[in-house]
């Protein structure tokens, strides 16, 4: 019988919380192989986001590159980071953390991304689920990058789902929408995971508690503790999040598009992004193909997908027996 290797992936996160347990998600399931964290702005400033990329793998026992990229959007101002969201250090403020020794990549991230795809041409795999200046900038040092990429998925963007910093805007092409919208149009294979299914899962803080509990680690105890944060965050302003206790499941769900994308059902179609105005960071899926006046909407668009339904429980599922697994070590 033949093995399937582990799908290489470069993930680019913002860590925060959410992707803290997507993170530990990527590291535990036998079917991905991190091969090089970048890290960006967005939850935290792009230098707190490298120092939790290191924390989160160097407790977790996981050597894996980890670079430093970019610090602020493209043309927009930048935003202070959301530390009501996922707190000052973007893992709920740990009360303390173990002491570490792993040290960053020299590369910046856009590099790193380049490098690798260059080294392993059509094998690696971008999970990326914060602002996307990295994969923007990588796109400017090689304009190649979607032929030797496999696939993109992002953890982006909102098609009917109301966005979360604005009535149409998801936070992730909000706070860098021309960059978004360059990676949007760049051709490659792409998969948008966005608010219309995050939404719709929400992992409960007793599942969280329910891993801390089985592995009594370091890493899930660090989990256990941001999660909680979130969680109340979310329960403060979602009644239905309330009652569960828990959080929406975003950067995971990219991940388990990945290793389950039987869960999901896509739309097709080209993708745009509204750059300013009100509407800023808008996420546009043309949805009829007709032929519209409105520049922008060419055939020379490419089609991206978006993911637009989810079975719910069954992506818990998939979370809580990963997570569950025998991926840690003393």
């Amino acid at each position: 019988m033949t093995s399937i290797l582990p799908s290489k992936v470069i993930f680019d996160t913002d860590p925060g919380v959410d992707d803290a347990m997507a993170l530990y998600y990527a590291l535990a399931h036998p079917a991905i192989d991190i091969v090089g964290i970048t890290t960006t702005f967005g939850n935290v400033t792009v230098q707190q986001a490298a120092t939790n990329g290191l924390y989160l793998t160097a407790i977790a026992g996981k050597t894996v590159p980890v670079t430093k990229g970019v610090a602020t959007p493209w043309v927009k101002p930048g935003e202070a980071p959301p530390d009501f969201i996922h707190g000052g250090d973007g893992l709920g403020n740990l009360p303390s953390r173990v002491a570490t020794s792993n040290q960053l990549d020299p590369r910046s991230s856009a590099q790193f991304i380049v490098d690798m795809a260059r080294a392993h041409p059509g094998e690696i795999t971008l999970v990326a689920v914060g602002p996307l200046g990295n994969l923007s900038l990588a796109l400017k040092l090689e304009p190649q990058l979607p032929q030797l990429l496999k696939e993109v998925i992002l953890m982006a963007g909102t098609i009917t789902e109301p966005g979360n910093v604005s009535p149409v805007a998801e936070a992730n092409v909000w706070n860098d929408p021309h960059a978004a919208d360059h990676v949007f149009t760049a051709g490659w294979k792409l998969t948008m995971v966005g608010l219309d299914v995050t939404h719709r899962v929400i992992v409960p803080l007793a599942l969280v508690k329910k891993v801390a509990d089985k592995h009594q680690h370091v890493a899930t105890d660090v989990l256990h503790h941001a999660v909680s944060f979130y969680a109340d965050f979310y329960s403060g302003i979602y009644p239905h999040v309330a009652k569960i206790h828990g959080c929406f499941g975003h950067d995971v769900l990219a991940f388990i598009y990945l290793t389950n994308p039987e869960l999901f059902g896509l739309e097709s179609g080209r993708m745009r992004v509204a750059v300013d105005g009100l509407a800023q960071g808008q996420t546009m899926l043309q949805r009829k193909s007709i032929p519209y006046p409105q520049a922008g909407w060419g055939i020379g668009m490419p089609v991206t997908h978006a993911c637009m339904q989810v079975d719910a429980p069954a992506a818990c599922k998939v979370l809580e027996d990963t997570l569950m697994s025998s991926w840690l070590h003393a």
